[in-house]
């Protein structure tokens, strides 16, 4: 009997996307008391908490659906230039394709070439420049796509900064409430 009932729970539970070795999951208020148990200051006036991660200063803000964690988007605090930008993105697309917890969700190159011109790329023709990546902690069977973390450049008045973004697809909206 006890083997079945651990069956059961074991097949409920899902694998979820992990921010800093947290579950993207359950209550904002855990999520903060987590976060700030790792070395992270909230801040009320804003919402979000500061910090470090993967070396540059950021903001965490923490979306919810429903009262549970779905989304983690870090953002750069310090705007950089265009040549950097590219250099910081490229890095991070590097670093994401070295790390074995991770796989890439298109197969579509991401690197930014050396000469191209972002701010034309953003401001004329819209272009977004992202990369998308699945964490893989789940089982064989678990749909990694539920799983996504993905990051983008941003641009404020010629300044460039990366904000990621770390989903729990089984507690994003899915108009449920519509």
């Amino acid at each position: 009997m006890l083997v079945v009932f651990l069956s059961v729970v074991a097949y409920g539970q899902k694998d979820v996307t992990k921010f800093l070795g947290i579950p993207v999951d359950g209550s904002k208020q855990a999520m903060i008391q987590k976060l700030k148990a790792k070395g992270y200051a909230y801040n009320a006036t804003y919402d979000c908490l500061t910090g470090e991660f993967n070396g540059k200063k950021v903001t965490i803000s923490i979306q919810t659906n429903n009262n549970k964690v779905w989304r983690i988007i870090v953002s750069d605090v310090n705007g950089i230039d265009e040549t950097n930008i590219k250099i910081r993105f490229n890095e991070l697309c590097r670093q994401f394709d070295r790390n074995t917890k991770y796989s890439r969700a298109a197969l579509d190159g991401y690197f930014i070439p050396d000469d191209e011109n972002i701010q034309h790329e953003i401001l004329i023709n819209k272009k977004r420049y992202q990369a998308s990546f699945f964490q893989r902690i789940g089982t064989e069977n678990d749909d990694p796509s539920n799983r996504l973390v993905w990051f983008m450049i941003n641009e404020l008045y010629g300044d460039y900064r990366i904000a990621m973004f770390y989903e729990n697809g089984y507690n994003e909206a899915n108009g449920e409430d519509l």
